[in-house]
């Protein structure tokens, strides 16, 4: 069985790449990044569902806390704050890490060498995100190409691939897809300001809450946070 692992922070899109690889009968291992991020609460997240799924989980920590230079890792940067979705400024988003998703690939890559896996699957999209500059299809083909150049895929051994399947679709229609293959997202976290509770008031929640209302049903976590006495 060929293998996978999907860059899995626990939320909506890393969520559905999740159940897109296992539907596929691929042998997937669910890999997840502690960097120093604000809104670590993403990573129990992550262990909860790949708990539920009976799938393997593995943590690899890096700092980028070290770096700077973002919301999400820098504590003398503030998250923005936003009343609704047409606040999201264009540009360089403040919640932008330098470089991260390179350096998830490359770190993704080399544990994928050593364990003979050929897919890494990203839930990378960029139709309402478009702002990221390493979310995108150009950048993605380059960070392949990198990771065949400097392996041994280079050698003749076997290529690994950055499969992402979500990449120009719009968050609303990725959940569609997930709930169409079985995706549980009631654990699934998006808050950037480290709250299993949405905020409402960062990007990530916002655009989370225009997608659920795209589909026409109610978000499965706030049902949950509601069950349970927590809103």
């Amino acid at each position: 069985m060929e293998k996978n692992i999907v860059l899995f922070s626990g939320g909506i899109d890393s969520t559905t790449a999740l159940f897109w690889s296992l539907d596929r009968d691929k042998q997937t291992t669910a890999l997840t990044f502690d960097y120093g991020q604000k809104h670590r609460v993403e990573i129990g997240a992550a262990q909860r569902i790949a708990d539920m799924l009976e799938i393997p989980h593995k943590i690899l920590n890096v700092d980028l806390e070290q770096i700077g230079g973002s919301s999400l890792t820098d504590s003398s940067v503030s998250i923005p704050q936003l009343e609704n979705v047409s606040q999201i400024q264009a540009g360089l988003p403040t919640t932008y890490v330098p470089f991260r998703n390179g350096i998830f690939l490359a770190l993704a890559a080399a544990w994928a060498e050593t364990r003979d896996i050929t897919g890494i699957v990203c839930g990378f999209n960029v139709i309402d995100s478009p702002n990221y500059p390493d979310t995108r299809e150009t950048f993605v083909k380059t960070m392949e190409k990198a990771i065949n150049s400097g392996t041994e895929a280079a050698l003749g051994g076997k290529k690994i691939g950055i499969l992402v399947p979500f990449l120009n679709m719009k968050k609303s229609a990725i959940i569609k897809q997930g709930l169409a293959l079985g995706a549980d997202y009631s654990y699934s976290v998006s808050c950037y300001r480290g709250s299993e509770i949405p905020c409402l008031q960062c990007s990530s929640c916002l655009l989370r809450q225009k997608a659920w209302e795209e589909t026409g049903m109610k978000d499965p976590l706030i049902a949950r946070l509601e069950k349970e006495g927590k809103l």
